[in-house]
């Protein structure tokens, strides 16, 4: 253990006594240890309690805890602060600009326990009025976030499109050979180690080609294949093909390998010139890569009964969105006139945070009231374009809805979901999410698990119990269609459509260009074989205004 590894335990000792408020000398003392151990001039591995005690502003206590570092990796001054202290607190102290003052506020003031909801807190823009934040601290907060994630080798699909369109663009421009992403991205995966992309050609074709790339990188080829990160360290991976074989490789690179074996239990895949002819030749209809997975799209498609997937252009309107009446960026205005003139929707649904989310600026009845007489207003300036009056309404513990009955049943529609209590036990957290479905004014059911992709996994629940109590009670469910969700996660969604539940692919924007979410949305909606007649916001402005109106009654 090198002296460095030493100072860094008593550094988080000393980080979590400010954060605990433990007394300021005692604190300082211990950051200032810290310090004087990384610039010990010799290694303090090597060294005893008496060389150590002598050395400047050590002294006996402090090189005790050195030692007991050095046999245990620990001591029981900083065990203590541990234990009351929780693991995503901990890790926050890890990310660039954070120090334990403002962990403080994340943690005590917002709530917030972990980087994952540190993260969508910043998405929600809910960090720039807490005290000592603001707009830069907060942007800054969210990149050093992303870094880290990056770091980890893992990445969000919504991440990385951008920058792997623009790669395979710059690619094709400097070559007339065929290319195409294949694998876990060109199949809409949520999260992604790497992007692989096919390409026409030799193997040296292709590393002459990457190397044409305009940016600095390390190259790693192996087995014909070139891996490399680009620019902002998301990993690449292309892969050479003859041009005979291109519609081959190309389909057995996009397909699980449960998808392939079930292929190749059908006969012998073919090098013909596309795909939709290799799955002609086994008996079977073009197969959507999303749907390539390894579950029933095979038998559908020996029936050709697989069904036409919903495009971004079958959406007619946005649901679940947030204004300036709590925690989002636009006011409730500028939200209606984007959605009607920049994306040609035919209405918007609007749903600030009930009272209960105090930390989003929840809203008070009076406030509820408020927002209605404005929605009201902008109907008859916008029409026929309309605002529909909805509300995201706390699930409570007890798995009752926020506001009283009065209140609920005014609105058009009640999206209901949990944010707070999220680590109870399945059947506890079964429970609750029924309890809440059964309310008549549920009318969608929010963001049914509560993950944050790669920060938080969603809180245990039946999914089978959950999905058939919204058959039962008529009550749609939603795609959170924010990247860092995606939930109801695809591999539940098909049972939910079996069972007759309608979708709902719902952006859950704080600010105009988080309606643009519902791209992906539409991709993971695909993964679960959803189609426009089953999803809510499809249905034209007649169609849901119908359905609300019936669904109230």
């Amino acid at each position: 253990m090198t002296n460095k590894d030493i100072a860094k335990v008593f550094k988080l000792c000393g980080q979590l006594m400010e954060l605990h408020n433990e007394n300021s000398f005692r604190t300082k003392a211990m950051a200032n240890a810290s310090f004087r151990i990384d610039k010990l001039p010799f290694a303090a591995s090597t060294s005893n309690l008496e060389e150590l005690s002598e050395q400047p502003n050590i002294g006996k206590s402090t090189a005790e805890k050195i030692l007991q570092v050095l046999t245990t990796g620990t001591f029981p001054e900083i065990e203590k602060l541990i234990e009351k202290t929780p693991e995503g607190i901990i890790e926050m102290l890890k990310i660039k600009g954070l120090g334990p003052k403002k962990i403080q506020i994340i943690w005590k003031d917002l709530e917030i326990e972990s980087v994952g909801e540190l993260y969508y807190a910043c998405n929600e823009n809910r960090l720039v009025e807490a005290k000592g934040f603001g707009l830069k601290t907060q942007e800054d907060i969210k990149k050093s976030i992303e870094f880290s994630i990056a770091n980890q080798g893992w990445f969000l699909y919504a991440r990385v499109m951008p920058f792997a369109e623009n790669l395979i663009k710059n690619l094709q421009e400097k070559t007339s050979n065929k290319l195409s992403f294949t694998g876990d991205y060109r199949r809409k995966m949520e999260v992604l180690q790497q992007v692989q992309i096919l390409c026409e050609g030799t193997s040296e074709e292709a590393l002459q080609l990457v190397k044409s790339l305009e940016f600095e990188m390390d190259i790693n080829q192996e087995s014909g294949r070139i891996s490399f990160r680009e620019e902002n360290g998301f990993a690449f991976e292309v892969i050479p093909t003859p041009a005979s074989d291109f519609a081959k490789n190309l389909l057995l690179t996009t397909g699980s390998p449960l998808h392939i074996q079930q292929l190749e239990n059908l006969g012998e895949l073919k090098s013909l010139p596309t795909e939709e002819e290799i799955y002609q030749s086994l008996g079977l209809a073009y197969i959507e890569p999303e749907l390539r997975e390894g579950n029933q799209e095979i038998e559908l498609a020996k029936t050709n009964s697989l069904p036409t997937l919903i495009t971004y252009q079958d959406l007619k309107g946005s649901l679940h969105n947030h204004s300036t009446y709590s925690d989002g960026v636009h006011s409730l205005a500028d939200m209606a006139n984007y959605c009607k003139n920049e994306l040609g929707l035919e209405y918007l649904g609007i749903c600030d945070h009930s009272r209960t989310a105090v930390y989003a600026n929840g809203l008070s009845i009076e406030r509820v009231e408020e927002q209605w007489r404005e929605i009201d207003q902008l109907n008859q300036e916008l029409a026929p374009f309309k605002i529909f009056k909805g509300i995201e309404s706390d699930i409570l513990g007890d798995g009752s809805l926020d506001y009283p009955a009065e209140i609920l049943s005014k609105f058009d529609f009640v999206v209901a979901s949990i944010h707070g209590n999220l680590k109870m036990e399945e059947e506890k957290a079964t429970n609750r999410l029924i309890k809440a479905i059964e309310n008549p004014y549920t009318t969608i059911l929010g963001h049914p698990t509560g993950r944050l992709l790669l920060s938080r996994a969603g809180y245990p629940i039946d999914y089978k119990k959950v999905i058939d109590a919204c058959a039962s009670n008529q009550v749609v469910i939603e795609i959170n269609a924010n990247p860092l969700r995606l939930d109801l996660d695809w591999r539940w969604q098909q049972y939910a459509l079996e069972k007759g539940v309608l979708l709902s692919i719902n952006p859950d924007a704080h600010r105009k260009e988080g309606h643009l979410d519902m791209e992906f949305g539409v991709y993971v909606a695909r993964k679960g074989g959803l189609t426009k007649e089953k999803c809510l916001n499809a249905f034209s402005l007649s169609e849901i205004s119908s359905y609300f109106t019936n669904n109230k009654k």
